[in-house]
């Protein structure tokens, strides 16, 4: 028989074995990953468009192709999936959002605390008087001179918006609004009295996701909310694999930055749309992300984050103008890019200290921001230290059997009964089953711990009679959906193995925390708050989460689920000056841990990878109730 090829689909996650010569589009079915397809694979609609960046595994371009594609765009290396195939090897292909079915279930709101108004940007109307032969002050000094009587001094202006300016003045009749940075850079001059448009930006560039927020300047208010999957995961789904892609070859680096800032400006451009304004009425943008999206925004070399001791290029806040960087705002707007803690706490981690305020309370809080590298913080007004934990992807669905991300068909709760091990189960958008996104599988593996399915040291209980244990290639299964009950014609079932991923996953987040509590002096009655940020913890079960010991055993009213505080934060510090000023403080103030060097590493990780631990008097409801069980 022929040696079988791997094709994996982004940004579901998803993979399937197909023979040599199966079409892109007839594996996305098996994988039950939706692709438009209208003509239904009969080569007439061209509606098939993917993007496969390596293509030495596949098929030549077909006639097809070339009468659907531009030559643009097919050495953009898209492809249609009717007509193209894998020959050997793996294929990475990734879906664009005009050909995906399905809607994908982005975190895009956070908890948020109310700050005072104070945004760098201000935007003054100006009656000029005109130049005589009794006055010919030159028109900067004009300008500069009525900026004064309005109490701003001491500005500067940029070159390109000097050379326009004569011409600016005149043809305005002397009647402008000028726009101001941060008290000393003029970013526009422009015609008439538009003092109340003003539009700012604030972006979360995610490993998987990116969101975005279209905030009025002048109220303070999101008018706005869009959102979209990480175009870059084409590169890789996570943080080294693009790092690693970032290494391969000069231009390597120039596409993951030009695949965000294309993501940001499709951002940027839906959110003006949908409230009609200007995209050059944007005049400034915040920016969070892990210190390795940093990087590939700026185009920074990534590659000593990846090698001991995992040093960023910069940690500061920096200051950028947009027409520099190819975003699609005003030209001479200010990109402010929050500054990072350490190679893997990034900018985004200290826009998730500012929206809980974890820094000015009395009490001991436990924050998570959980995904795909996630970051950990303990402490309070007093000291906060941090590490960075490499989850890996899991908890999004990868590596997972049938995982699969949060979108329409995803299982996303689980519920099994203890005494006939039927299933009950819950999907994004009532759909039939496609696959189980991260929420779900951390209740299946919660509640195949409750009925003994599973064990303390994870694996699948073959004296479990039961139907739902099944046997493939040997290796037994639980089903949690039937075949007749999916969208996919086949079980969604948990092995052993993805018990295993999520024990190695979960390992690295308790792992974090418990190592920062150490540091602290801090046992799990004495943490007050826990806060579990990102999108994947908005969905998940607190006590199943505990259950596992993804979390420490703290009581669940103590614990709160505050969404995306990466994008609240960065919104935050788009409005206010005070906090803009507070990100730079806590970026000096914070504790890095490195958790490979901190004493005790590699016994905590061992431990934490039981469930719920290895230490009974960690989780002793949790042991309570399985030694009732037996298990």
């Amino acid at each position: 028989m022929p040696k079988k090829v791997t094709i994996r689909f982004e940004p579901e996650g998803r993979k399937v074995l197909a023979k040599p010569g199966t079409t892109v589009l007839e594996a996305s079915k098996r994988a039950g990953v939706g692709i438009r397809s209208e003509c239904g694979g009969k080569h007439s609609c061209g509606k098939c468009r993917v993007i496969i960046e390596d293509q030495s595994n596949m098929t030549g371009v077909s006639d097809h192709e070339t009468e659907f594609l531009t030559p643009e765009e097919l050495g953009h290396g898209y492809r249609l999936a009717c007509s193209s195939a894998a020959v050997e090897g793996e294929l990475t292909v990734f879906i664009p959002s005009e050909t995906r079915k399905g809607k994908p279930r982005i975190q895009v709101e956070g908890m948020e605390r109310p700050v005072k108004l104070d945004p760098a940007v201000k935007r003054v109307h100006l009656l000029l008087a005109r130049p005589t032969l009794h006055d010919t002050t030159n028109d900067y000094g004009r300008l500069l001179d009525a900026m004064r009587h309005t109490g701003f001094r001491q500005l500067e202006m940029d070159h390109e918006l000097l050379k326009s300016l004569p011409d600016s003045l005149r043809n305005a009749k002397w009647d402008i609004t000028v726009t101001i940075w941060n008290n000393k850079r003029i970013i526009s001059v422009e015609e008439g009295n538009s003092e109340d448009i003003n539009y700012g930006f604030s972006v979360d560039i995610g490993t998987s996701k990116i969101a975005g927020y279209l905030v009025d300047l002048v109220s303070g208010n999101v008018v706005s909310i869009q959102s979209l999957e990480n175009p870059q995961m084409v590169y890789g789904e996570d943080i080294i694999s693009r790092i690693n892609y970032a290494l391969t070859d000069g231009a390597a680096l120039k596409k993951l930055q030009a695949t965000v800032v294309e993501a940001i400006n499709s951002l940027i451009h839906n959110a003006c749309k949908q409230v009609g304004a200007n995209p050059d009425t944007v005049f400034e943008i915040t920016v969070v992300g892990n210190t390795a999206m940093h990087h590939f925004f700026l185009g920074i070399e990534p590659k000593y984050l990846a090698v001991a001791p995992y040093v960023p290029a910069v940690t500061k806040p920096l200051d950028i103008t947009a027409n520099s960087l190819n975003i699609m705002a005003n030209p001479l707007a200010n990109v402010h890019l929050l500054p990072v803690v350490a190679g893997f706490v990034g900018s985004d981690a200290i826009a998730d200290v500012i929206a809980t305020g974890i820094y000015e309370t009395n009490k001991m809080c436990l924050l998570i921001d959980i995904g795909t590298n996630g970051e950990v913080f303990v402490g309070n007004r007093e000291d906060i230290v941090s590490c960075s934990c490499a989850a890996g992807p899991a908890f999004e669905g990868m590596h997972i059997e049938h995982g699969m991300k949060a979108r329409t068909g995803a299982i996303e709760r689980v519920r099994v009964d203890p005494e006939t091990y039927e299933v009950s189960y819950e999907t994004i958008g009532g759909s039939k089953p496609l696959g189980i996104c991260g929420s779900g599988i951390v209740d299946a593996i919660a509640e195949m711990l409750r009925c003994g399915i599973t064990g303390q040291r994870g694996g699948i209980n073959r004296d479990i009679e039961t139907k739902r244990l099944v046997r493939v290639n040997n290796e037994p299964r639980f089903v949690i959906a039937w075949k007749r009950e999916t969208g996919i014609g086949r079980d969604v079932t948990v092995s052993g193995k993805d018990i295993q991923e999520i024990q190695l996953a979960k390992a690295a987040i308790h792992t974090g925390a418990a190592i920062l509590m150490n540091e602290k002096g801090v046992k799990d009655d004495q943490i007050d708050q826990v806060y579990i940020a990102g999108a994947f913890g908005s969905y998940i079960n607190p006590e199943n989460a505990r259950f596992i010991g993804l979390i420490p055993d703290v009581p669940t009213q103590r614990i709160d689920f505050v969404g995306n505080t990466a994008i609240s934060g960065a919104k935050m510090v788009l409005i206010s000056n005070q906090m803009r000023k507070r990100a730079e403080t806590l970026s000096k103030q914070i504790r890095y841990v490195e958790l490979m060097t901190a004493p005790g590493f590699h016994r905590e990780f061992r431990d934490s990878m039981f469930l719920p631990h290895r230490d009974a008097t960690r989780y002793p409801t949790v042991m309570s109730h399985l030694r009732r069980r037996g298990s």
